[in-house]
């Protein structure tokens, strides 16, 4: 029997209004869980929430958690308003192309910031309960750039690969808890953000259909599906480690990249 089931489940998706992580509170809630939905301001979070019930979502099945991860009181407001959590997806993240030596260290600590410690500092709030409680599951995503490191966004590149190591540190601190910890390694993906980073790339006078084709080809050429991966792809593995069935699958970096990176193992 395949039972994706997360009834009684309660999941915190950082950065969830848009993008990737709309798609996996969408996916989570459709799963049965009670989704926290996250970001910097109670407007956004109460727009991706509208749009998710317009959807059809049952709307008790989600509740607003805005607040900025990235400080104290943001966080503190966020998890409150979230009530005890089962699932954390750290979706959380900030990218953009820059020449390697134009990256100031602002830019590199930023990046830091918002994508390595972030995620570090939610788990560190949500993973001893989870541990007491003898059940959960923690999901970084993480980037093929954790692998093969682009050259026109290194910043963005290195903060994947510490998520990596982040994961499977904290996967050793869960070992025998019946916790888990995992990576999903998240291939070049359509969202609003891509397209707009697709367009500092390629040709910007050029229809969105030929610039993505562009893009990979001029960009990405090692993708198998020769196309941007769409985030329900992306939603659908996250729902999977989050579920029953995944309870074997822990400390591992498991990849929704479209067979971009060119090797058997990350």
């Amino acid at each position: 029997m395949i039972d994706l089931d997360l009834t009684d489940r309660t999941a915190f998706v950082s950065g969830s209004t848009q993008g990737i992580g709309l798609a996996i509170a969408r996916r989570l809630a459709e799963a049965g869980a009670r989704v926290a939905v996250n970001g910097r301001t109670a407007d956004r979070v109460q727009e991706a929430i509208d749009t998710l019930t317009a959807d059809g979502l049952d709307a008790s099945r989600l509740v607003a958690a805005p607040g900025d991860v990235t400080t104290d009181e943001g966080l503190a407001a966020a998890l409150e308003a979230a009530g005890e959590v089962d699932v954390l997806v750290n979706n959380l993240g900030v990218f953009g192309a820059r020449p390697a030596l134009e990256i100031t260290d602002a830019e590199w600590q930023r990046f830091w910031d918002v994508n390595v410690m972030a995620s570090v500092r939610l788990i560190r709030a949500l993973l001893p309960r989870m541990v007491e409680r003898g059940w959960g599951r923690v999901l970084n995503i993480a980037s093929d750039s954790a692998i093969v490191t682009p050259a026109e966004m290194i910043h963005y590149g290195t903060s994947k690969t510490a998520l990596l190591a982040v994961s499977r540190g904290f996967a050793k601190e869960a070992a025998g808890t019946g916790v888990t910890v995992n990576s999903v390694i998240a291939g070049p993906t359509y969202t609003e953000g891509v397209q707009d980073f697709v367009y500092q790339l390629v040709d910007s006078d050029l229809p969105w259909e030929e610039a993505e084709a562009e893009f990979m080809r001029l960009h990405r050429p090692q993708s198998l599906i020769q196309r941007l991966i769409r985030p329900e792809e992306i939603a659908n593995m996250v729902v999977y480690l989050a579920s029953p069935l995944a309870s074997a699958t822990t400390g591992g970096a498991l990849r929704v990249d479209g067979g971009y990176t060119d090797a058997i193992l990350p």
